[in-house]
């Protein structure tokens, strides 16, 4: 149980529903239907001295709830008076009688298997000690090593040939192959940078990755057995066969915590419970894609102005998607609020910036639906995205939806932990725009102390920091949009990829001001990026220009701690 000051009490569970009560509400946060492909009854005549047996759940039992909201809710209650009265971690039984639909607590006994864990906290290091043949070799994301059978894939639509813990290689990533990331013990790309698409989502699983090797699909045969391995400095290698390595593990049960409030970088719903419990301030970043693709996979306006769509198979998956909706676009904002109402309960009571939707319009065609509601653009990097969508009639009725999620989780949930962060916002007229929408969607500034935030990653968004800073509540530095849009360069590029640098004068020079305007203005600013945690020298940078939080994924959470805290130490 998590009993945090302050606010809803959020229990945390194994329940496949994670209760929030308070004086004011109960909520259930999440639900699913399951599959249910089995169904024990009492045996029939002939079975012998078989009192059950297991039968296949006719299927229109199948695609309905178990149990109810209030059922959920009820046992929610009950767990917490058990563990309060047994003062420990329990581990509850329950039943619910099928005729009468009555609740039962069946058995409660001390939970052992996570109460009885270790409590020290560790960082693991490895290192290569022996290792075949190279094969190939690219930009390393993290530091550890993985091995398995290599499966070459050209598309998304092969998924079902990777099994679990193989190597994925592909020629590169964007959000249509992140289930598929899920499966993988590496990714291997052969497009790509640091900042690309792969290394932001192995970053977030903590999946060893090498990206932007050239010729991964030309070296590596499909069902190899390889080496993934990012433990040698910032360049990732593939070697032939098992190679040999050693862990190495500290112990940072006693790590001090630094005054700069380090803030985890978060979209996936499954890892909220986990990473709540590494040494954190809240979430500095929650990325609303992931929800989007993993949780609704269908465009919003496939939802809103379903009457338009055409293609016959299209209409039926997103009806089969939908079935339990009357109304297809409550599916969204249902999914979507479930989604981030879970890390936020897993993170109550610090704050939970949710940034919302910041696809671009070919990530966007490539959800369900989506294709017919998205321009082709040359460049997408630069075109039809982030604040310039949300007030378009284009995108806006699909942004209402979004807008709809964040009132439920804020409001009917009581989340306040959550704020709202807008990206990709070009003039401060934009901005003041974006606002008034959200107003219009029931979105006030203000309102229930409502705080809206703008991710800072245009020189634009800098050099009228101060003018921003009248418009939105806080800032958060995205450093690798800043980066290629001071530098000039594509970031999924390999070609240019060596030029990538947060270290850059130009690029500090923009975080700097950034930071110094947002303090005259006494605007909260953090940092969204994997620099502070691979450069000490960054962080330090950060640190004595007083920003006021740095994020990270969780795989680089400790060791961004421990730069800051020499940072902070060394400013002393």
């Amino acid at each position: 149980a998590a009993d945090r000051s302050g606010g809803p009490r959020v229990r945390k569970s194994g329940m496949d529903h994670e209760a929030m009560s308070s004086e004011e509400r109960t909520v259930s946060t999440r639900c699913g239907t399951g599959d249910k492909e089995w169904t024990m009854v009492y045996a029939g005549a002939g079975k012998g001295s078989e009192t059950i047996e297991n039968v296949q759940t006719p299927p229109e039992k199948r695609d309905v709830f178990s149990v109810s909201d209030d059922d959920v809710i009820t046992l929610g209650k009950w767990c917490v008076a058990i563990e309060q009265h047994y003062g420990k971690p329990m581990d509850i039984e329950w039943a619910k009688d099928g005729k009468t639909g009555r609740l039962y607590i069946v058995q409660a006994r001390p939970e052992t298997v996570h109460a009885g864990s270790s409590a020290r906290a560790v960082v693991r290091t490895f290192k290569i000690t022996s290792k075949g043949p190279k094969l190939a070799s690219g930009i390393a994301l993290g530091e550890k090593i993985a091995f398995g059978k290599a499966r070459l894939l050209r598309s998304p639509k092969e998924a079902h040939l990777l099994q679990e813990g193989e190597v994925l290689v592909t020629d590169i990533t964007n959000p249509d192959w992140d289930p598929i990331m899920k499966r993988a013990a590496a990714i291997v790309t052969n497009k790509g940078g640091r900042t690309s698409h792969a290394a932001i989502v192995a970053r977030e699983l903590g999946t060893v990755a090498v990206v932007g090797c050239g010729d991964a699909t030309d070296k590596i045969h499909d069902g190899d057995m390889v080496t993934v391995s990012c433990a040698e400095g910032k360049t990732g290698f593939i070697y032939a066969g098992k190679a040999e390595w050693e862990v190495r593990e500290k112990d940072i049960t006693h790590l001090k915590m630094p005054h700069t409030a380090p803030m985890l970088i978060l979209g996936d719903p499954s890892l909220a419970f986990q990473q709540s419990f590494l040494p954190n301030r809240g979430v500095g970043l929650l990325r609303m894609e992931f929800l989007i693709t993993h949780h609704i996979q269908i465009h919003p306006l496939a939802l809103t102005r379903f009457e338009q769509i055409g293609d016959r198979d299209i209409r039926n998956e997103i009806g089969h998607l939908t079935r339990h909706y009357r109304d297809k676009k409550d599916y969204f904002v249902d999914k979507l609020a479930q989604g981030v109402a879970t890390i936020a309960a897993a993170f109550h009571p610090h704050d939970v910036i949710v940034r919302m939707s910041d696809f671009k319009s070919n990530e966007y065609a490539n959800l369900i639906g989506g294709r017919q509601f998205e321009p082709h653009e040359e460049n997408p990097m630069l075109g039809f995205r982030g604040a310039s969508r949300y007030y378009s009639p284009k995108y806006r009725d699909g942004f209402a939806l979004e807008c709809k999620a964040m009132k439920r989780v804020r409001e009917e949930m009581g989340f306040s932990n959550v704020k709202l962060m807008i990206p990709f916002c070009r003039t401060v007229e934009e901005g003041k725009r974006v606002v008034d929408t959200m107003k219009e969607f029931g979105l006030e500034r203000g309102k229930d102390g409502l705080e809206i935030y703008m991710m800072v990653e245009i020189p634009s968004n800098v050099l009228l920091a101060e003018q921003f800073a009248e418009v939105f509540d806080g800032f958060s530095i995205g450093s690798n949009d800043l980066t290629q849009l001071t530098l000039g360069l594509d970031r999924d590029s390999a070609l240019v990829s060596e030029l990538f640098s947060e270290k850059n004068a130009a690029v500090m020079q923009l975080i700097s001001t950034a930071i110094r305007a947002a303090k005259k203005k006494k605007t909260r600013i953090g940092l969204c990026g994997q620099a502070p945690s691979d450069m000490p020298e960054f962080a330090q940078f950060l640190v004595s220009e007083g920003i006021d939080s740095i994020s990270f994924n969780a795989d680089a959470l400790l060791k961004g701690i421990e730069n800051m805290t020499a940072a902070e130490s060394a400013a002393k």
